[in-house]
Formats: structure tokens, sequence, C-alpha cells
């Protein structure tokens, strides 16, 4: 059954019909497609037509999303890649896709499908085989992770869980300014499945990291970030490098945690994400 919502099919149909070089943006837990609104803006300046899809279900706003958190309950990372995988589909030239956290691994998993002209994880999360399991990012899952009962849940954010996560890297006024525009409730599957990847030979948090057709990959860690901490992006990268067809780096951005991407430092991030995308589509 198809779950492309008509403003993602509107999208594709402008991409197509600029004929300009589609990017792909994909979001991760606990934010909405409108994290990448600003991103949107400094690639279409660039020259290419960018698309923002949602998760199955996902509400339009900040707003509707917290007053309605159960539409996010029972995602699954293999029903949200194959919903990304029916948009790309559609496109008249592969994409470039770009992604954040869970997003990131999202993005890896439709490089590894050879969906992908170039990609972009940035602090993405875990897949299977990606070993280390850092102390801040256990305390960063733990809001989900404590009750097995969440797996089919929805589950929000606290301020001090989001500041933890998301926030430590940048000041407490900045931290409760970016909770409020834009933390939302999110599916508590994905991480399940996350941390039980290297237990389940059938787990959909895996990633095809030797396809000739991967194509390029950066992956991009925020130096101070909780959740994603160094130790799994670089883990994620060299996995990933053993593709010998495709190019593969990795960068650390300096004193950024997880929210590097909407944070007052996110232009550094968007300007490094373009830059690696220029070089191949």
């Amino acid at each position: 059954m198809a779950t492309i919502t008509e403003h993602e099919a509107e999208q594709v149909v402008e991409a197509n019909r600029t004929g300009l070089q589609p990017v792909v943006f994909v979001h991760g837990l606990w934010l909405l497609p409108s994290s990448w609104d600003r991103w949107v803006t400094v690639f279409e300046e660039a020259g290419y037509t960018a698309l923002t899809p949602g998760w199955p279900d996902d509400p339009e706003t900040v707003d509707e999303a917290n007053a309605h958190p159960e539409v996010f309950a029972g995602k699954t990372v293999g029903q949200v890649a194959d919903h990304f995988e029916e948009i790309v589909a559609r496109l008249d030239k592969k994409p470039a896709i770009v992604g954040h956290s869970f997003g990131g691994l999202l993005t890896q998993i439709l490089a590894g499908r050879g969906l992908a002209a170039a990609s972009v994880a940035i602090d993405p999360a875990p897949f299977r085989g990606v070993l280390p399991l850092p102390i801040s990012a256990l305390k960063s899952s733990r809001p989900v992770l404590g009750n097995p009962a969440n797996r089919n849940r929805a589950v929000p954010l606290t301020y001090e869980q989001f500041r933890f996560g998301f926030a430590n890297a940048v000041s407490e006024d900045e931290a409760k300014e970016l909770y409020h525009d834009y933390a939302v409730p999110a599916p508590g599957a994905p991480l399940f499945q996350a941390a039980t990847a290297n237990l389940n030979p059938w787990t959909e948090a895996k990633v095809n990291s030797k396809n000739p057709e991967r194509g390029p990959l950066l992956i991009i860690s925020g130096e101070r970030d909780h959740t994603v901490p160094w130790a799994i992006a670089n883990a994620s990268f060299k996995k990933q490098k053993r593709n010998e067809e495709n190019i593969t780096e990795i960068v650390e951005m300096r004193d950024r945690g997880h929210a590097l991407t909407i944070d007052s430092g996110w232009h550094e991030v968007a300007d490094t994400a373009l830059a690696f995308v220029r070089r191949f589509v």
C-alpha cells in the first residue's frame, strides 16, 4: 500500500519538473521534516531541488505532534526505509540523501540499496555490526529502552532528557528554545531495533555497506554528541570504508552536540554536507 502523502507527492512532481539534481532530507527521532527548513534554503540556493519527506503519519507541526503523540507509535526502521524508497523511486534522477540520527541510519540503508547518488549521514544511529556502546549513548536511550512496553509506544522527551541527549553543547536558553521549537514524541521501536541489532540476524537495522552501487558517503560526527558519540560514528565509518568501490569519509564537528542540525551552528554543518554533495552531484 502506498504511504506517500499528497504533500510528498507534490514535492516529487516539483523536483522532477525543475530538472535539477534532487536532495532528499531524512529526519531522525524526536524531530519533524520542518527541522530541515533552513537546510532546504541553503541547498536550493546552491542549485539543487530539495525534498523533506516525513516518516509515515508525521504531523505537519510540532504543536500537532505534541497534541497527538499516538500517531508516531509502532513505526519501524524497515517501514520508514521502504517509505523513503517509494519516494526516491518516483524521482527522475537518483538523489543525494542527507539524514540525521536515525535519519542517518536510514540514509545508509537507502544508499546500501543503491538509491543514492551521494549520501551524508550526520550523527547516525548504529546498525548491525557497529559494536561500541558508550555510557552517554546508553543514558540518552534510557527514556525509551528503560521500559520494554515503549517498543509499541510513542515516547516524548522531558526537557532534561532533551538537554542531555540533544542540546548539551549549547546554552541553557538555546536548549530551551530548541526544545520548544523542535522536540516531538518519537516511536520507541527503532531504538529497540538498533539496541538489539547485533543479536538479531534478521534485524531491519542493517546496512548493505559493501554494495558497489552505494555511492560516495560522508559521516559527520559532533564532538560532544552524547547520543551518537564519536565511537559509534567512527565504527560506522570503519564498516563503510570497506566498500572498495566508493569514497567513504568522516569529519568531526568540534564542540557540537546531537542538535547540530538545528542549533545556532547548523549552517556550518549544512555547508560541510553541501560541499561533499557538490563534489559528486
